[in-house]
């Protein structure tokens, strides 16, 4: 690799397993710091960092996000929240009659929010701390919105947890990523052919044929009933976008 970083980049993979070592005030600090460095739309950083610390809070947010029960194991968790929420107060604070938030404003502020969230995941990274986004804090948005206290024009973009990576999740290899030519295109959007798709998941489907192996996956996640909850929750939080 040409430089650290990018080394960083290659090697960092989703940790679900943590050591009982805690993560100390400093690093902490550093990530969340490090966050907030984040590109952002008019430095106006349009998101809520949660730091969940409360262990029954931690529990109830593992369960509601399909019962992935490690994350209450984690030794921090953050919610990461596009807020179109407290600009307005500061538009009002200064007599001023802001209009309601839009599909554009939310939209807007997820991009804020997950940067910030990259930028805190690669800091931690480089600190020898793993990391794994959780984005089934997208589902049970009636229960997510108690737990998290949200108020309107607040949506939790992603989760986020960390600890120190286990040895055996240091060794354990990274998914292999699809190839630059399978992703760029350019100029324009260009449509993969028959030929192009297959050769694409030529190497990725563990033996089995394509097709067998596809329908097994667009089951797993396509047809989940996770995924299908998902879509639910977002029509909820956009309920608030789209008066």
């Amino acid at each position: 690799m040409t430089n650290e970083i990018i080394k960083s980049l290659y090697e960092r993979k989703s940790i679900r397993v943590f050591t009982d070592e805690k993560i100390s005030c400093e690093d902490k600090n550093s990530i969340l710091q490090a966050a907030l460095q984040a590109p952002s739309a008019g430095c106006q950083l349009l998101y809520t960092i949660i730091d969940i610390t409360d262990a029954d809070k931690m529990e109830k947010l593992a369960v509601l996000c399909d019962n992935q029960l490690f994350m209450a194991k984690a030794k921090m968790m953050l919610v990461f929240c596009a807020d179109c929420r407290k600009w307005l107060s500061f538009y009002e604070e200064a007599g001023l009659k802001p209009r309601d938030p839009g599909v554009g404003d939310l939209l807007l502020a997820v991009e804020d929010a997950l940067i910030a969230a990259q930028n805190a995941v690669i800091t931690a990274e480089s600190l020898g701390i793993g990391s794994c986004y959780i984005g089934d804090v997208m589902e049970n948005a009636e229960e997510m919105k108690a737990v998290l206290q949200l108020p309107q024009y607040v949506y939790p973009a992603c989760l986020l947890v960390f600890g120190h990576p286990t040895e055996q999740q240091k060794l354990r290899k990274k998914p292999a990523r699809f190839r630059v030519s399978d992703i760029v295109c350019e100029n324009s959007y260009q449509d993969k052919n028959s030929a192009q798709i297959r050769k694409m998941f030529a190497e990725r489907t563990d033996g089995k044929n394509y097709d067998e192996w596809m329908e097994a996956f667009w089951k797993r996640k396509y047809e989940s009933d996770f995924s299908r909850e998902m879509n639910r929750s977002m029509e909820v939080y956009l309920r608030d976008f789209l008066k």
